[in-house]
This record gives structure tokens, sequence and C-alpha cells, in this order.
């Protein structure tokens, strides 16, 4: 029997309690799964990649998550030349909405295109559906109390101040 080897791609900027659903579900599919950290140059990034990959690992760690997970990270080529160099044949994206609907499927047919890589959407928990990196983000800057979003790393890390690197 082959190895079965996902990603789970994202920028997470900062990780959320959503991420951490879908890599927890993901991981208990797959016989190996890489959480990895790529670099969007469309967002304005609060957190350095190592800082995420820091509070990523500190998350699955404290979290719980069984499996095995590598936490990496991504910033040149194409995220399918990642998935084909880890033998990875399938990408996992978590969809909270229509509109993520709308953004990952064209990306999805690409990605098959390109390196018969196949994407795999995992639904939120109800919980986590309405969270995203963006609104922890502003909520952070603001001052406000993002613990109920973000796993109990995360929170530490936000609540020093450390946001202002």
């Amino acid at each position: 029997m082959s190895s079965r080897v996902a990603v789970v791609p994202g920028s997470f900027d900062p990780p959320t309690l959503g991420h951490l659903d879908v890599i927890r579900r993901a991981a208990a599919l797959y016989d190996q799964l890489h959480v990895l950290v790529v670099h969007n140059p469309g967002k304005e990034a609060m957190l350095p990649i190592a800082q995420r990959l820091t509070l990523l690992e500190q998350s699955i760690a404290e979290g719980g998550i069984e499996g095995d997970v590598v936490v990496a990270s991504w910033s040149v080529g194409l995220l399918v030349d990642y998935a084909t160099d880890v033998g990875a044949g399938v990408l996992v994206k978590g969809i909270r909405s229509q509109v993520d609907v709308a953004y990952e499927t064209p990306m999805a047919i690409v990605n098959r295109h390109l390196a018969h890589v196949e994407t795999v959407f995992l639904l939120p928990d109800p919980a986590h559906a309405l969270v995203s990196s963006s609104l922890v983000r502003q909520v952070a800057a603001l001052g406000g109390d993002v613990s109920p979003f973000v796993p109990a790393p995360v929170a530490r890390f936000l609540d020093t101040g450390a946001r202002d690197i």
C-alpha cells in the first residue's frame, strides 16, 4: 500500500482555531500531513514566516493533534512543486463560505492540470466558520481579545505585545 501524503497550505498569519480544526481532521485522513506556510505576495504579513512556523508547531503539539505532521514553509515556485517534491497527491483546503469556493476552485483545477494534484475541501466546524486570520489581525491590532479565535500559543504570543516585531 502506498503512503497517502497531503499538504495543507496557508499563510497562517496568525494560525486560528479554524486552521487547527482543518489540520486535525486532515491528519486523521492521511498518513503524512505537511502544514505548509506559504508566502502570499498579495497580503502584508503581520508575523514573519519563522514566527508562524513556531506558533503552528506549538499549537499542533499543545492541541493534541496526532499523526505524522510536518510543518514547513515554501516561498519559491508553485505550490504543486512542493507537493510533488514530498510525494503529496492532495492539497487540503478549508472552505468557510461560497466566496472561498469561488476563489479556490480555479486554483484547484489548474493544480490538477499542472501536476495531477487533487484538492480536497473541508468544511469548517461551525464554531470557526466566520473566523479568519484577517479578522484576528484586525482585532489584535486594536487591542481586542483574540483568545476565543486562536490556539493558546498564539493567544499568549499576541497578548505579550510581541506582534509589534
